[in-house]
């Protein structure tokens, strides 16, 4: 009967919880008006309007900006609503030339999509990275 009653009490105690909607927001927040109407001039309307950016290239000299919003009603009931990368390339004289804002959701296949390297030790295994394998050493970075 004890166990019966703890499980009631759990199982009301996660339905009230589980209902309530709660909105987490990562990157930068930037509201609905900033996303349609994003015509800016220069660096510094750029840094007064959303603020540092999240990620600048110093190479290209691009100016990145991830915005995400997503509501939570519990822990398997997740949605993002939106989720955007924006672009903003920076000429020298602080005049943006180029701005780009891709849609993170829709857009999959994107040049700035994230690249990963390949990684030859997990290939190789544990053991072979301990003992050093059989065979001719094909790695240089492998002990001789």
């Amino acid at each position: 009967m004890k166990f019966l009653r703890l499980f009631l009490i759990f199982f009301f105690i996660a339905y009230i919880f589980g209902c309530a909607e709660k909105t987490t927001f990562s990157g930068k927040i930037i509201t609905e008006e900033d996303l349609s109407n994003i015509k800016l001039l220069d660096k510094d309307d750029l840094i007064r309007r959303f603020g540092p950016p999240s990620y600048i290239d110093n190479i290209l000299n691009n100016y990145f900006y991830f915005t995400e919003k997503r509501k939570v009603k519990n822990f398997y009931n997740s949605k993002i609503e939106y989720s955007y990368l924006f672009v903003f390339q920076i000429d020298n004289k602080n005049k943006i030339i180029k701005q780009e804002a891709i849609n993170l959701l829709t857009e999959k296949k994107h040049k700035y999509k994230n690249k990963e390297t390949q990684n030859n030790i997990i290939k190789r295994g544990l053991i072979e990275k301990v003992f050093g394998g059989i065979g001719a050493n094909q790695f240089p970075s492998s002990p001789n």
